[in-house]
């Protein structure tokens, strides 16, 4: 058997006071969790906890994010975190400090056979 894709869900989140990159990644999670309703699981005869999650989080300070922290927000599935250098800091003009952006991709498979 092979992981089959099934799925591709986009987000983006912030930091805007705190430059705090893994509630920025959180928020980027959230936010491609957010938009949608997977039901993958049950229109393939899997049980949600089969879903493979690949989570990839850009951000520019990738050695600052809890992915221990990330996984605890999917509620089923098995969560893989890749962190990269991406996202953006965003300087304050008037003080020190920036805002942190993250982007994050979702990618959502489950271990089957592929259609012939």
């Amino acid at each position: 058997m092979a992981n089959t894709r099934v799925l591709v869900e986009f987000g983006m989140g912030t930091s805007l006071r705190r430059m705090d990159y893994t509630q920025a990644s959180l928020r980027a999670i959230k936010d491609a969790l957010w938009h949608n309703s997977v039901n993958m699981a049950e229109l393939f005869g899997f049980p949600k906890e089969a879903m493979i999650i690949d989570a990839e989080i850009g951000v520019q300070q990738p050695d600052q994010v809890d992915t221990e922290a990330l996984k605890a927000v999917f509620p089923y599935g098995h969560p893989n975190i890749t962190v990269t250098k991406g996202g953006l800091d965003i300087a304050k003009p008037h003080s020190d400090g920036h805002t942190v952006i993250a982007n994050a991709a979702l990618i959502v498979s489950f271990d089957m056979e592929p259609a012939q």
